[in-house]
C-alpha cells in the first residue's frame, strides 16, 4: 500500500505561486484541468502537492518550488501530522549539524527504504549525546519514518542551503504562526527583557524554565549569556527546561540544541508541579511564563510539598505555586523573573503568601507592562522579580514598583500625539534602569507615575495589594498647579484655534447647483490605478534587520490621527530583510477593515514610515489628481457604503470601488483646499479633547492628593 501524497491547501498554493488566495479560487473556477481535491473539507479542500506543482508549471505560474516551501508543504501534509513531522525534521537537522560528514555519506549511499531504516538508531544516538538519555524527542521509529524519506532528504537539503539552526527556526516559526490558538507563546521582546533582568546581578550559567512552551525564554537567556562581557569565567550556559505538552517539549529541545551549540541542554516532558524533573537543581536564574488561572494544578495532591515555604497556595492561586517552585529551584542569591497576570498582585486569596514574600525579602520588584506585550494581549501583565534569600546580607525589606503602561502616551505635557501603543525600547530601558539602580543601592529616586521604592512594612495591610498603579502618584498631579496652568494655557490656545478653523457652510444664494453636482461623471480608484493616475499598494509586508527598521504606520494610528507606533518584524536569520512599503508626503492612506469613512493624507512628519497591515496606500500623480481632493471624496459616507463588503464580524472596504468625480485639476484643488481645512479643524478638535481630559484628570488628582488648593 503506497503512502498518502503530501497535501496542500489553497493558502499553500497561493504561497507557492506568489499570489493571493482569491487568485487560486479563480483558477479553480476558470480552469477545468485544475487538480481535484484529495482531502480536507468542502470549505477548506486539500490538494495533492505534486499535482499542484505540475499544473502550476504547465501554466507557466511556477518555475520551481522554493526549497523552503517544499519542505514546509511536506511537513504540513505528513500523514502523522505536522508536530510529528517537525520532530522528525528537527532530529535530522540536528544530525546534519552534529555529524555533517556522516549525514552526507548516508544520504548519498542509501535508498529511501535503507535511509529510513537505519536513521532511528543514528538519530537516537545523536539526540542522547546532545540532550541526554531522557530527551523528549520520541517516536522516531522505523515505522514512523517509513513515509518520511522525501521529508528527511529535503530537510537535509534545506540545512545545506540555509544552515541547520536557521532551517529549524523557519519550520518551527511557521508551525507556531499557523496554529496561534493552540500555543501560548512569549514574544521575543518581553522574553529578552526577562533574561536581561535576571542577568543584571550575575552572569547566567545555569538557567531553568519549568513551563518552557516553545523555548523562547531559554533562547533569550542563551543569547543574553553570549552577550555578557562581564563574565570572566567564559563558562557555557546550562539550560534546563520542563513542559507538560510533549510536542512543545520536543520542539524546545531541538530549538535549543540547534540554536545554542555551546550550551548543555536538558529538557523533560512532564507536569512540573506534580512531577518535578530537576528536584536537586540550584539555578542561577529561573525564567517562567506560567499558565494562568489553572484550577487543576495539583492543589489536592501537593498539600505537604516542601516547595510551599511561603504558604500553601489556594486552588485559585496557581501562579503563586509557580512563584514558589521558581524560588525552590534557585541557588541562594539567584534571581527569578516571572510573567504574571495582574490579578496575582491583588487577589485576597493570595495575600498571606505575598506578605511572607515581602517580609523575607524574596519579592523584590513588580513591573507593570503595557497591554499587548504578551498573551493574553488585552490585559497589562506584570513581571515579578524575585531573589532567593541567603548567600549574603539580607536585603532591605523594600519593593520596587514600576509602571510602564503609559510611557508611550506620555505625561500631561506630552500626551497630545494620539499615540497609545507602547514604545518597547522605552519600556525596556525604564524597567532595566529602575531595577539596576534599586538592586545596587536598595532604594531609588521616585518618578511619579513610573517608579517608586516602597518599604515592605507599608504594604502589609489587609490586602497586600502590590499592583504598581495603586502606589504611584499620577504624573499629572506631580507637576502641581504650575503644570496644570501650562495645560490650561495650551487648551485655551487650542480652543481659540478651533474657533478660527470652524468651517463656515455656504449659505443663501451662494448654494451650489446640487443638480449639477449629481450629474458629475464618476470614476473609481481602480480605474485611476489602471490609467496610471495613481499607484495602489497594500500594507503589511516587510521585515527589518535586528535592531533597525522604520516605525510602522498602523491602521490604529490612521483612525486615531496618531504618529506611527508599530514595529516591523525581524527578518529571518537565513535571509535578507524584506523591503516594506514606505509612505511619502502626499500619499493617501485608507484603512480597509472597520475604519469607517477615513482617509489620511501623509504629511512630512509621517513620511518614511512603513505601511502597516489592513491599510491601502494611494499615491496620486500630482499632475492628474490632487491628494486632498482624493482623500476628501474617499471619506464620503455614501461612497464608503457602496464600496464595503459586510462579513459576519467586520466591514471590509474594497478601495478600488471607491468613487470620485472627474473634475479638472484646478477644480480639484478648490475642493482639496476645503478638505484640508476640515482636516486641520478635525485635528484641532482631537488635540482639544486630549488636553481637556488631561486638565480634568490633573485637577481631580491635585485636589484629592492636596497638591492643588480648592481656591
Amino acid at each position: 500500500m503506497g503512502s498518502r501524497p503530501t497535501e496542500v491547501t489553497a493558502a499553500g498554493i497561493a504561497r507557492l505561486a506568489g499570489v493571493g488566495r482569491a487568485a487560486v479560487s479563480n483558477w479553480r473556477r476558470r480552469h477545468a484541468d485544475f487538480p481535484k481535491p484529495v482531502g480536507g473539507t468542502e470549505t477548506s479542500p486539500a490538494f495533492a502537492l505534486g499535482d499542484i506543482e505540475q499544473w502550476l508549471r504547465d501554466q507557466g505560474k511556477l518555475a520551481e518550488v522554493p526549497l523552503r516551501e517544499r519542505v514546509w508543504q511536506q511537513l504540513v501534509g505528513h500523514p502523522a501530522g505536522a508536530p510529528a513531522a517537525l520532530r522528525q525534521a528537527g532530529a535530522v537537522l540536528l544530525l546534519v549539524s552534529e555529524r555533517p560528514s556522516a549525514w552526507r555519506q548516508l544520504r548519498a549511499a542509501a535508498d529511501d527504504a535503507e535511509l529510513t531504516g537505519v536513521l532511528p538508531a543514528i538519530l537516537d544516538s545523536v539526540l542522547a549525546a546532545r540532550l541526554g538519555p531522557e530527551h523528549p524527542v520520541r517516536g522516531l521509529t522505523r515505522e514512523a519514518l517509513a513515509p518520511s524519506a522525501a521529508l528527511v532528504r529535503a530537510a537535509g537539503d534545506l540545512a545545506a542551503q540555509d544552515g541547520a539552526p536557521e532551517a529549524y527556526a523557519f519550520l518551527l516559526g511557521r508551525h507556531l504562526d499557523a496554529n496561534p490558538r493552540q500555543y501560548t507563546l512569549t514574544p521575543p521582546a518581553p522574553a529578552a527583557l526577562m533574561a536581561e533582568l535576571a542577568a543584571l546581578a550575575d552572569p547566567l550559567h545555569t538557567v531553568l524554565d519549568p513551563a518552557c512552551g516553545a523555548g523562547a525564554l531559554l533562547a533569550a537567556a542563551q543569547e543574553r549569556a553570549g552577550q555578557d562581557a562581564t563574565d570572566p569565567s567564559g563558562a557555557a550556559v546550562t539550560l534546563h527546561a520542563q513542559e507538560a505538552d510533549p510536542d512543545l517539549a520536543a520542539f524546545t529541545a531541538l530549538r535549543l540544541a540547534l540554536g545554542a551549540p555551546d550550551a548543555q541542554v536538558r529538557v523533560r516532558a512532564a507536569d512540573t508541579l506534580r512531577a518535578d524533573a530537576f528536584p536537586e537543581l540550584a539555578a542561577d536564574a529561573v525564567l517562567v511564563h506560567p499558565p494562568f488561572n489553572e484550577r487543576n494544578w495539583g492543589h489536592d495532591e501537593l498539600a505537604y510539598d516542601p516547595r510551599w515555604e511561603y504558604g500553601f497556595p489556594a486552588r485559585t492561586e496557581s501562579e503563586l505555586a509557580w512563584v514558589q517552585h521558581a524560588l525552590a529551584r534557585l541557588r541562594e542569591g539567584g534571581t527569578a523573573v516571572l510573567l504574571m497576570p495582574p490579578a496575582a498582585a491583588s487577589r485576597r486569596s493570595g495575600r498571606r503568601i505575598r506578605a511572607d514574600l515581602l517580609r523575607r525579602g524574596a519579592l523584590r520588584a513588580v513591573i507593570a507592562l503595557p497591554a499587548g506585550a504578551a498573551p493574553p494581549n488585552g490585559i497589562p501583565l506584570h513581571l515579578w522579580v524575585l531573589r532567593k534569600p541567603g548567600g549574603g546580607p539580607p536585603p532591605t525589606p523594600h519593593l520596587l514598583v514600576v509602571d510602564t503602561a503609559d510611557l508611550a502616551v506620555g505625561a500631561v505635557t506630552g500626551a497630545a500625539t494620539g499615540r497609545d501603543k507602547p514604545d518597547w525600547g522605552t519600556v525596556r530601558a525604564t524597567a532595566l534602569d529602575a531595577w539596576r539602580a534599586f538592586d545596587r543601592d536598595g532604594g531609588i529616586e521616585e518618578v511619579p507615575g513610573v517608579r517608586r521604592s516602597l518599604a515592605a512594612i507599608d504594604l502589609l495591610d489587609d490586602d497586600v495589594d502590590l499592583a504598581p498603579a495603586r502606589h504611584l502618584p499620577p504624573p499629572a498631579a506631580a507637576g502641581g498647579p504650575a503644570e496644570l496652568v501650562r495645560v490650561r494655557d495650551r487648551l485655551t490656545a487650542t480652543l481659540a484655534r478651533t474657533t478660527e478653523l470652524t468651517p463656515r457652510p455656504t449659505a443663501g444664494d451662494t448654494l451650489p447647483d446640487l443638480a449639477a453636482a449629481s450629474r458629475w461623471p464618476l470614476t473609481t480608484v481602480g480605474e485611476l490605478a489602471r490609467a496610471g493616475a495613481l499607484v495602489l499598494r497594500a500594507g503589511g509586508a516587510g521585515t527589518r534587520e535586528v535592531g533597525g527598521g522604520p516605525a510602522v504606520l498602523t491602521d490604529h494610528d490612521v483612525i486615531g490621527g496618531g504618529a506611527p507606533s508599530g514595529t516591523l518584524p525581524e527578518a529571518p536569520a537565513s535571509g535578507p530583510a524584506e523591503e516594506p512599503v514606505l509612505v511619502r508626503a502626499g500619499d493617501v492612506v485608507v484603512p480597509v477593515l472597520g475604519g469607517g469613512a477615513i482617509a489620511r493624507v501623509v504629511d512630512e512628519a509621517t513620511a518614511g514610515a512603513a505601511l502597516g497591515r489592513n491599510l491601502t496606500l494611494l499615491r496620486p500623480d500630482p499632475a492628474a489628481v490632487d491628494p486632498w481632493f482624493l482623500a476628501g471624496f474617499l471619506r464620503g459616507t455614501a461612497n464608503n457604503r457602496q464600496a464595503s463588503s459586510y462579513a459576519s464580524t467586520a466591514t471590509r472596504l474594497d478601495v478600488r470601488r471607491l468613487q470620485l468625480p472627474r473634475l479638472p485639476l484646478a477644480e480639484q484643488r478648490r475642493y482639496g483646499q476645503r478638505f484640508g481645512e476640515l482636516a486641520a479643524f478635525e485635528e484641532a478638535l482631537r488635540l482639544a479633547s486630549r488636553l481637556g481630559e488631561q486638565l480634568v484628570r490633573g485637577l481631580y488628582d491635585g485636589l484629592t492628593d492636596g497638591s492643588v488648593a480648592p481656591d
